[in-house]
């Protein structure tokens, strides 16, 4: 079993639950979390997607920070691309002054998911290719050490300690490995891919002054109920939505399992449901103990970031607490 478990809220809208409620429940669930014994708390961005209410993950990585007192406090990630370094240093810099030793950086190297999303925000897919760039730059203006601009300081941010981490799978793995930085991969539905990538990320690591051993953390849905079926309706709303907007382009809000189990679909519907359905861990605290300790074995991970989210909020705070009891928090 991999004993530090932390959460990733991406601040998924409900049916009939505006976006202001969403991003409520995440600060709130942020305090349980905290209760429980979580050893860190992210939030997401996304762009112009209905049925996340999460784009702005600094201010509420601020929101949240200042409902808890002990948790730790990042994201999962700011995608880098979409924004300048030197603006995210100085967020992360406000953050770590307001919360000291708190606040964690997850940064991944997505841009919008569709052109119309990009050109709003003035980029383009070949931006992502940039990453290590753009990496390589916010941590210079960190520690003090970028060239490019001479006698621009990053207030004040500038001479912090934010520890990063590198949201990657493949080539991201490798940026992770070269930085000396954690990485971040999922999900655990590929199984073997999170290996194969977690592999060649420890044999490429570079200690650095940020780090000088390989971490990993694993990421990926977990649900835990009192039995099997209890814990797959967790997993209902979510996979339903994925394969919505694989067959229709647009990522809605959550509906209540009973909703989504009586739907009429097509095959294509099906076939892309259930395939959204399969792989995630789930089932009675027996069970997750067992297939989390498997995972342990396969992944030597040092973490496990759990990123579920449905319809049901009572359900999922009792998955959490199931989880915790697990783990032994």
């Amino acid at each position: 079993m991999i004993r530090k478990l932390s959460l990733l809220d991406r601040s998924r809208t409900r049916e009939g639950h505006p976006a202001p409620e969403a991003l409520r429940d995440t600060v709130d669930l942020a305090r349980t979390a905290e209760e429980l014994g979580y050893h860190r708390f992210w939030v997401s961005e996304h762009h112009s997607v209905p049925g996340v209410a999460g784009s702005a993950p600094t201010v509420l990585a601020a929101a949240v920070a200042a409902a808890t007192r002990r948790i730790r406090v990042g994201t999962g990630g700011v995608m880098l691309p979409n924004h300048q370094p030197l603006v995210v240093a100085e967020q992360f810099g406000v953050l770590e002054a307001l919360f000291p030793g708190r606040i964690d950086m997850g940064l991944g190297r997505s841009v919008g998911f569709t052109n119309g999303i990009r050109r709003a925000l003035g980029r383009d897919t070949g931006d992502a290719d940039r990453f290590e760039e753009q990496l390589a730059e916010l941590l210079g203006w960190l520690d003090g050490s970028q060239q490019a601009h001479p006698q621009v300081h990053a207030r004040p941010a500038e001479g912090l300690r934010i520890p990063a981490y590198v949201l990657a799978t493949g080539e991201g793995a490798g940026i992770a490995a070269r930085a000396g930085l954690p990485l971040v991969v999922g999900d655990l539905r590929t199984r073997g891919r999170v290996v194969e990538v977690v592999e060649a990320y420890r044999g490429e690591f570079r200690a650095s002054a940020r780090g000088a051993e390989p971490y990993v953390v694993v990421s990926g849905s977990v649900a835990v109920a009192a039995t099997t079926e209890e814990a797959r309706r967790i997993l209902v709303p979510e996979a339903w939505s994925v394969a919505y907007s694989r067959t229709r382009g647009s990522f809605p809000p959550l509906r209540p399992a009973e909703e989504v189990e009586a739907l009429a679909m097509t095959v294509k519907e099906r076939e892309l449901y259930e395939g959204a359905l399969a792989g995630h861990v789930h089932g009675t605290e027996e069970q997750v103990a067992a297939e989390l300790a498997e995972v342990a074995e396969l992944t030597g991970a040092d973490e496990l970031l759990v990123t579920t989210s449905t319809y049901d909020r009572t359900a999922l705070l009792e998955s959490h607490r199931r989880l915790a009891r697990i783990a032994g928090l």
